[in-house]
């Protein structure tokens, strides 16, 4: 198992952490290629019902590791540096289409690509002192792992074009304002919170939520007739399972409703 990425499951949930707190969690090769695994591990894994994706050390992902990259490596050729970096980016891919919810855990800073994987994801609880930019203009880059369609598609063009070109420093609180982060907490009670959350989704009905997942995802690219067919397939196949029934049975008895996922 790769020790720079570490994967716990219990209970449906299965947590995802980048394990490099000396380096604030930076992605070099390894830890990208343990990340994509453990994402394909989550999206496959029937045992896994939602996942918790954070960082060690009270920091999520600074995004790239640049000392290493001016390190003066000889360099590749464009061609395999390309095939590289799109293999890496599968893990902002996997985690955003995968039907199970996923939440990331923002403390510390979320910047770069590890801003942009963090957007992939479905919710983001932050802590109150985390700090979030998409900081590649100011490392000479233009941006990866997904970040300018998944901040186009939360928050509008406009928004993007001044995040990515301005590189502003957001607080937790102005990233919550403008619709980054779903949820900030005092930065003492971040573990607890991000787990709480990530774990009701684990316990939930797990086929409808892979489906609201879907249904959302489709509307961001297919015509409305398209999304009518989807939710109306989506909805009867839900009719029919086991979580459905104990809701409806639960609903007339009164009580809060067991989800199997099933």
């Amino acid at each position: 198992m790769n020790d720079m990425v570490l994967q716990k499951l219990e209970g449906g949930l299965l947590t995802i952490t980048m394990n490099r707190p000396e380096r604030k969690n930076a992605l070099n090769p390894e830890m990208v290629a343990g990340l994509v695994e453990a994402a394909r591990r989550a999206a496959d894994d029937p045992e896994v019902r939602a996942v918790l994706f954070k960082g060690a050390g009270g920091s999520f992902c600074v995004g790239g590791d640049v000392k290493s990259m001016a390190a003066g490596r000889a360099p590749l050729p464009f061609e395999q540096k390309l095939a590289n970096l799109r293999r890496g980016m599968e893990v902002s891919r996997i985690l955003h289409q995968m039907p199970k919810p996923v939440v990331a855990q923002l403390d510390g800073a979320a910047a770069g690509a590890g801003l942009s994987m963090a957007l992939s994801c479905d919710l983001r609880i932050a802590s109150e002192s985390c700090k979030i930019t998409t900081a590649f203009a100011k490392v000479g880059f233009s941006g990866d792992y997904g970040g300018t369609y998944f901040l186009t598609q939360l928050l509008g063009s406009a928004r993007a074009r001044e995040l990515y070109l301005m590189s502003p420093v957001l607080t937790a609180r102005e990233a919550h304002a403008i619709g980054m982060v779903t949820k900030v907490v005092p930065d003492a009670g971040i573990d607890a919170a991000a787990h709480e959350l990530a774990l009701s989704l684990a316990q939930g009905p797990s086929i409808a939520l892979g489906y609201i997942k879907r249904n959302i995802n489709n509307a961001e690219h297919l015509p409305l007739e398209d999304c009518f067919d989807g939710e109306a397939i989506h909805h009867t196949r839900c009719g029919d399972t086991e979580d459905h029934k104990e809701a409806a049975k639960a609903f007339v008895e009164k009580r809060k409703p067991s989800f199997k996922g099933a």
